[in-house]
Order: structure tokens, then sequence, then C-alpha cells
């Protein structure tokens, strides 16, 4: 069942979004050569707190981390840990914050130092994609429509859309109905309508869209081992046009 949110319930999601914003403003403080994930978990944990919310992924279905840290190859849920950043990385960083009742969730992809051409087109190109799904997010259209001019945006410039994650509905719980696939015919799905609240997040990698899971259960990387990059926002649907809510 879709939820359509009222404005008081809006606002709620709109000050998680605000704080999951000022988290990744103090994050890309940090994000250089020899910082350890586990440190930007720390710092995102103590942002969050400092300013009124939780950090919404922390025991999620047992997941033991604030935030996710993916680096590389690794397309989400990598957990934070001892690894160093090094030259050259590109880190996604997925943040989800519970503010008195409500949930918001972001993600961004961040180079670490001096990166190489062929990454910054993939980072580019997700968030890219990301920004024209949110631009199709108009009421009266159908969910595919931001689905579908997100991967065709991917796929124009080379890249691949993963199938086995998708975005989601967001509101009392951090995943609600509907699920927001990053790829898709267009004209199909349900009605967009003022209230739904939705987190779109493609995740795109490098080279071929299959992804595995490794032994901890969580992390998620490209089969083939290439680069993948994450962006996500949280939006609700308006008579004008989407609101972003975590920017």
């Amino acid at each position: 069942m879709i939820v359509l949110r009222s404005d008081e319930e809006i606002d709620c999601i709109r000050q998680a979004g605000r704080i999951i914003h000022k988290t990744f403003e103090t994050l890309r403080k940090h994000i250089k050569p020899g910082v350890r994930t586990e440190e930007l978990d720390s710092i995102a944990r103590e942002e969050i707190l400092k300013n009124n919310g939780y950090p919404a992924f922390k025991g999620y279905k047992g997941y033991p981390a604030n935030i996710c840290t993916s680096l590389n190859e690794v397309v989400v849920h990598g957990i934070p840990s001892e690894r160093k950043l090094r030259e050259g990385d590109i880190i996604a960083i997925d943040i989800g914050v519970k503010f008195r009742d409500y949930f918001a969730d972001a993600a961004a992809t961040f180079g670490v130092g001096e990166i190489s051409k062929s990454a910054a087109k993939l980072m580019r190109v997700t968030e890219e994609s990301l920004n024209a799904g949110i631009e199709n997010a108009i009421c009266g259209r159908r969910l595919s429509d931001i689905s579908a001019k997100i991967q065709q945006h991917v796929e124009a410039n080379g890249f691949s859309v993963v199938r086995s994650f998708v975005g989601h509905g967001i509101g009392t719980k951090i995943h609600e109905d509907p699920e927001v696939p990053n790829y898709g015919r267009p004209n199909t799905g349900p009605r967009l309508e003022p209230g739904m609240v939705l987190a779109i997040e493609p995740m795109v990698n490098a080279g071929s869209y299959d992804v595995e899971i490794l032994e901890d259960g969580w992390t998620a990387v490209t089969k083939d081992r290439r680069l993948s990059a994450h962006f996500e926002h949280t939006i609700v649907i308006k008579e004008s046009g989407a609101e972003v809510l975590t920017a």
C-alpha cells in the first residue's frame, strides 16, 4: 500500500533530510587518503545525534554500523571498517536518519584525492541519472517514467543499471511501498500523486549490472569487480513538481 503523507508528516521527513545534508557536509571534509571508513561512521553518528536524529541503519535487520561505506567495486551496503581510504578510490556513502517517527535516506559518491577520468565520468553520469529521474517525478505521470529516464541516461553513456537493488517508498519505515526500479518501460506502474514520498537511488556499474553478496551477508560487489557509483535523494511528489527533501 502506498501512503500519501500529510504536510506535517512531510515536514518531519524534511527535517530528517536536513540532518542527512548536514552530515554529508561534515563527512565531505574528512574524505581523504588515510582516513578509515570506521572513522567516517563515527563522525556521521556524532553529527546525526547532535542534530536530534538517529542513525536509521544501525541495527536494521542486524546491520552493524551507522552508515554504509561502499568503496570502488562495492555497489551498496559496504560496512565501515579499519580499511583506509586510498588516493584514487571512490566511496559511496549511504545515510538514513530517523527524526521523531519519520525517515529520510540519501547517498552520494565521492572521489578520494585525484581519481581517474573514467571514475569521474561514472560518478557524474550516475548523479545526472538521479537528477533526470527526479525531473520526471511529475504529478500525474507513472512511476516507471522515473525508472525509464534513469536507465536511458545511464545506458546512453555506456554504463549499466543495477537490477538487484531498487529505490523505495519511505515514511514511518525506512523501506515502504512502492519499489522504485532504476530501469524499465515508461508509462507503467502506479500514477504519481501528491504526498507520495520516494527514495530514488540509481546504482550504476562501469561494466555488467550483475552483482554478488560477500560472505558477511551485506556487502554487494560488482561481479566483474569493476567500479560502481550510487546517488540517492528522498523526494515528495507535489502538484508543482518534486521537492527534494534531502538537498
